[in-house]
C-alpha cells in the first residue's frame, strides 16, 4: 500500500513537472505570436507606404518624360520656324537651346526617378518575401500553439487524475465495498424475518379462529339439540334426527 502511494505521488509529481514546461512554452508562444502578428502589421503598414511612394515616383516620373518630349518638340519648332524665316535665326537658336536644355533637366529628373521607381520595386519584392515569411511564421506559431495548449490540457487532466488516485487506495475501496455487502446483507435479512414474523401471526391466528369458532358451534348445536329433546320427547323421529344431523355436519 505504501508502495502504491509512493509511485502514484511520483507520477503526480512528474505530472506537476511537466505542467510546469508546459506552461511557460505556451505563454511564450502567445507572447511570440503577438510580436509576429505586430510586425505583419507594421510591415503591411510599409508596404502600403512604399506602394504609395512608388506610385507617386511612376506618375512624376511619367510626367517628366513628358516634359522632356515636350521641351524637344518646342526646340524643333523654334528651329523650323527660323527655317521658314518666321522668327530670327539667332533669336531661335537660343530658345531652342533653353528648351533643350529644360529637356535636359527633364531628362535627369527622368533617369533619377526611374532608378528610384526600380528600387521601391525591389524593396516592395522584399517586403512581399517578409510578410509571407510572417505569415508561415505566424500559422506555424499558433499550430504549436493549439498542440501545446492541448498537451497542456492533458497535463491538468493527469494531475487531477493522479490526486484523486493518490487519495483512493484499494484497500480502502474493498473496505467500503465489503462493508456496503455487509449492510445490503443485514438489511435483506431483516426484511426476511419481518416476513417470516407476518406469516406465522397470520397462520396462528387463523388456526385460533378456526379452532374456537367451530368448537363454539358444535357446543351451541349440541346445546339446542338437548333443550329441543327435553321439551318434545314425542316429537323425536328419524326426520328430525336427519335435520340435526345436517345441522351439526353444517
Amino acid at each position: 500500500m505504501n508502495l502504491l502511494i509512493r509511485i502514484l505521488k511520483f507520477f503526480q509529481s512528474e505530472a506537476h513537472a511537466l505542467l510546469s514546461r508546459f506552461e511557460d512554452p505556451v505563454k511564450l508562444i502567445e507572447q511570440g505570436i503577438r510580436d509576429l502578428k505586430k510586425d505583419f502589421d507594421d510591415s503591411m503598414k510599409s508596404v502600403a507606404q512604399i506602394k504609395a511612394i512608388a506610385i507617386g515616383t511612376k506618375k512624376e516620373l511619367e510626367t517628366k518624360k513628358q516634359i522632356a518630349a515636350d521641351y524637344e518638340q518646342k526646340a524643333m519648332i523654334l528651329l523650323q520656324k527660323a527655317k521658314n524665316g518666321e522668327l530670327d535665326e539667332s533669336e531661335a537658336d537660343r530658345l531652342a537651346s533653353e528648351a533643350l536644355k529644360k529637356r535636359q533637366e527633364a531628362l535627369k529628373e527622368v533617369e533619377r526617378l526611374t532608378n528610384d521607381a526600380k528600387n521601391y520595386d525591389a524593396s516592395l519584392e522584399q517586403m512581399s518575401k517578409k510578410i509571407l515569411e510572417l505569415k508561415n511564421k505566424i500559422k506555424e506559431s499558433e499550430n504549436e500553439y493549439n498542440s501545446l495548449k492541448a498537451r497542456a490540457t492533458v497535463a491538468k487532466t493527469t494531475k487531477k487524475v493522479n490526486q484523486q488516485l493518490s487519495t483512493i487506495g484499494s484497500d480502502s475501496t474493498m473496505a467500503m465495498i465489503e462493508d456496503m455487502k455487509t449492510r445490503i446483507s443485514a438489511e435483506e435479512n431483516l426484511a426476511e424475518a419481518y416476513g417470516e414474523v407476518a406469516l406465522v401471526e397470520t397462520s396462528v391466528d387463523d388456526e385460533i379462529n378456526k379452532a374456537i369458532g367451530t368448537d363454539l358451534d358444535v357446543q351451541k348445536s349440541l346445546a339446542e339439540m338437548k333443550q329441543k329433546l327435553l321439551a318434545n320427547p314425542d316429537n323425536i323421529n328419524n326426520d328430525n334426527i336427519d335435520d340435526l344431523k345436517k345441522d351439526l355436519d353444517s
